[in-house]
């Protein structure tokens, strides 16, 4: 007997929800669920189509759809809940079904565009959901002559910086160094790369964008408004609705642009170098970006087993090798660069060897197409805002804690800022972190090591590290970036139940001043806040659903 694509996705929900407890699979519930199905169908103009775009447990294919794009094992473990469908959208039409029918049955719903979530919050939840992953919808479109280029939410940026270069070798696009992470996370949350002392976030070269909002409704910048437009640039995936494409400011580079790369251990001299480079990092002309990445762990050790941490200090200059070692030889002459340590390139070459753990050798373009993720594991994120500078005595403290004998890897990334960041205001998008900021950390640790010992173990690396960190970072609140999730800084109720108080803790940190208007626009937008999250903007305390 052959079943159709309806019959088969319909028996294939009833199981889901009867083993999730949501639904018995009674004769009442097959109705229930073959309605939610004739929704997506009623809602969709090409009925065959959007059978083919949904995918339950049942299927076989729904295992491999779930987990290939998660870079993060820690949410792939049995305990760990699935969604009751997939589904991969391939046109507005079938993110508005989705919507719309999730809302009718009481549905909550995630959205995924790459999978680089940290804690999870794209693909996971502990209420019934389905997830809307976006894959499918990864067209870039560029028009070099007015600079400027459509990108759909699921394309990556390594897709987005291919397709530029396909067009020009001297434009280019200020986001971030992974070309594995999704279009639509990565500017939802402001977005930051290499080019951000000299053009800013991702978000802040956000022209126009698509939306579908909670009402299944599409917007363009002109019909959702400039508060929601301000409200989606920066404000956090997952709040608003769902954003299918942005239209973005492509902006000029040269033809020759110059990376350089120098490590350094403790005995060449780190700990100071770590030092000086606070005074200069973020007074660097603007068109110079010299970040330094810290790397210890088991992963870092030398031989005899002894583990010998690294300071790597990554540049990227828009200009020539003698100009930038010029540079550094009289602003930071301590640090001895040579032209040795660097490399000419073109500006898409620059961006597959940030990629590639910023080595400076040449690699071929099309890895910047591979979607398939650099590493496998577990991974733990937290992040930082530095406004004063930390006494060596501090800095000799962390690299203490980065010879730790029991965990795989960690990296603390010095970002920093100045430039074009400390020149836009702190309230045009909803990114706050702005003047005053000298530099950015953020703190990973990854693991492959199996099982609860090893999760704890690592965790509380980098809670005791970012603990050991308070006295030297932003304070009233300790500032965060959002798209470094992190479920230690406070949550909303996991099983759905969004409240302004908690939610105001580590929403101050994420959002500063602009919080409260993301609450305001999120009242007005979403008034039955329909998108929700653990970390999700609440309504206004004085707002009833």
């Amino acid at each position: 007997m052959k079943f159709s694509p309806l019959i088969l996705l319909s028996l294939a929900f009833i199981i889901v929800c009867s083993s999730s407890s949501l639904l018995s699979a009674t004769s009442s519930s097959y109705i229930k669920h073959e309605e939610f199905l004739q929704c997506l169908l009623h809602h969709s103009p090409n009925t065959y189509s959007i059978t083919k775009l949904v995918y339950a447990p049942i299927n076989s294919s729904y295992s491999s759809l779930l987990n290939f794009p998660s870079r993060n094992s820690r949410f792939s473990t049995p305990n760990i809940p699935n969604p009751l469908l997939i589904i991969t959208p391939t046109n507005i039409s079938h993110i508005q079904a989705a919507i719309i029918c999730s809302k009718s049955h009481g549905l909550q719903i995630r959205i995924r565009s790459g999978g680089h979530d940290f804690e999870g919050l794209s693909y996971v939840a502990y209420v019934p959901f389905i997830v809307v992953d976006l894959i499918n919808l990864r067209s870039v479109t560029v028009d070099a002559e007015k600079s400027s280029a459509w990108v759909q939410s699921g394309a990556t940026l390594g897709e987005l910086y291919y397709r530029i270069a396909e067009k020009s070798q001297t434009l280019a696009f200020p986001a971030g160094v992974c070309p594995t992470v999704g279009v639509g996370g990565h500017f939802s949350g402001g977005g930051y790369g290499i080019l951000l002392r000299k053009y800013g976030l991702a978000a802040d070269n956000v022209i126009d964008a698509y939306l579908v909002d909670a009402n299944g409704e599409f917007h363009d910048r002109e019909s959702m408004g400039e508060d929601l437009f301000w409200a989606i640039r920066g404000g956090g995936g997952g709040n608003f609705g769902v954003v299918v494409a942005w239209k973005v400011k492509l902006v000029p580079v040269p033809e020759t642009v110059t990376i350089c790369a120098a490590k350094r251990t403790l005995e060449e001299g780190a700990i100071e170098l770590i030092d000086q480079w606070q005074y200069v990092g973020n007074k660097l002309e603007e068109d110079l970006f010299l970040s330094i990445f810290l790397n210890g762990g088991k992963n870092s050790a030398q031989g005899g087993g002894k583990v010998n941490p690294t300071a790597l200090f990554f540049s990227l200059f828009l200009g020539k090798a003698d100009e930038l070692v010029a540079i550094l030889k009289k602003k930071f002459p301590e640090l001895g660069l040579t032209k040795e340590d660097c490399k000419e390139k073109s500006w898409i070459g620059s961006a597959v060897s940030a990629a590639n753990r910023f080595q400076i050798e040449d690699q071929p373009l099309e890895a910047l197409l591979n979607r398939t993720p650099l590493a496998n594991g577990s991974l733990k994120i937290k992040s930082d805002y530095v406004k004063e500078l930390i006494t060596k005595v501090g800095i000799e403290g962390i690299w203490e804690r980065l010879k730790s004998q029991d965990i795989e890897g960690v990296t603390l990334a010095l970002i920093p800022y100045g430039g074009r960041m400390g020149q836009i205001s702190d309230s045009e998008i909803p990114f706050s972190h702005r003047a005053g900021i000298r530099y950015q950390i953020g703190y990973i640790v990854g693991w492959k090591e199996q099982g609860l010992d090893a999760e704890k173990r690592h965790i509380n690396w980098i809670r005791e590290i970012y603990s050991y960190m308070t006295p030297f970072v932003s304070k009233s609140p300790r500032a965060a970036y959002v798209n470094y999730r992190d479920h230690d800084i406070g949550s909303n109720n996991k099983y759905g139940k969004v409240s302004y108080k908690r939610a105001r803790v580590w929403g101050l940190k994420y959002f500063g001043n602009n919080f409260n208007r993301l609450v305001r626009l999120k009242t007005k937008v979403d008034p039955s806040n329909f998108f929700r999250h653990e970390q999700s903007i609440p309504l206004s305390p004085n707002h009833r659903i």
